[in-house]
């Protein structure tokens, strides 16, 4: 059995290893635009998929597990990319400053072998304090999370910034629906404690 994270995010394979087997990382090819007018559960259901898919054609027919992921971020109803400049990643948190952040993380995991797919997404909440400029100039400084949807990480400093989290799974605030992920492959016949 061969696993495959399409993905070379460093937070997705950190994630993935809590499952202790091994896996390989290779890069998707996709475009990650959204479509006109596509909302945030259809963009990263679509992207998860075309992730997986772009990587999956290659193994038809092996015992191979491909897991596509892909998250964004709205918040006031418009979804939120990554900043990219530290310019940006300040606009974005003061904007952020006491509102909740919804993430959507879409997951699409496919079974080389039998071609059956999986395909869904998990929401997570997060509440975010009433910042002052300092602190979020500091945050920055410190932690540059300029490839990060709304301009934090949360399994590092950005814990800091927040008042509350509501979701099931602090995973998928990561990156990747870990939770979810366990569920699909046992419903597929594999279970990650005998892999």
């Amino acid at each position: 059995m061969k696993i495959i994270l399409a993905s070379t995010s460093e937070s997705r394979k950190k994630i993935l290893k809590k499952f202790a087997i091994p896996f390989d990382c290779i890069a998707p090819v996709c475009d990650e635009k959204p479509l006109p007018n596509e909302n945030a559960t259809d963009l990263v259901l679509r992207l998860s998929q075309i992730k997986a898919q772009s990587i999956a054609k290659n193994y038809m027919g092996s015992d191979t597990i491909i897991i596509g992921s892909d998250q964004v971020g709205v918040l006031d109803g418009k979804i939120v990319g990554k900043p990219h400049t530290t310019a940006n990643a300040k606009q974005q948190l003061l904007k952020s400053r006491g509102k909740t952040f919804y993430f959507y993380t879409g997951l699409c995991v496919i079974d080389a072998k039998t071609q059956n797919i999986s395909i869904s997404y998990e929401p997570f909440k997060v509440t975010f304090r009433h910042l002052n400029e300092a602190e979020i100039d500091a945050y920055i400084a410190k932690e540059m999370p300029l490839q990060c949807a709304g301009s934090f990480k949360c399994d590092e400093l950005g814990i800091t910034l927040f008042d509350k989290l509501e979701g099931n799974d602090i995973n998928s605030l990561i990156g990747l629906p870990l939770i979810k992920l366990n569920k699909v492959m046992l419903d597929m016949g594999y279970n990650p404690l005998f892999l």
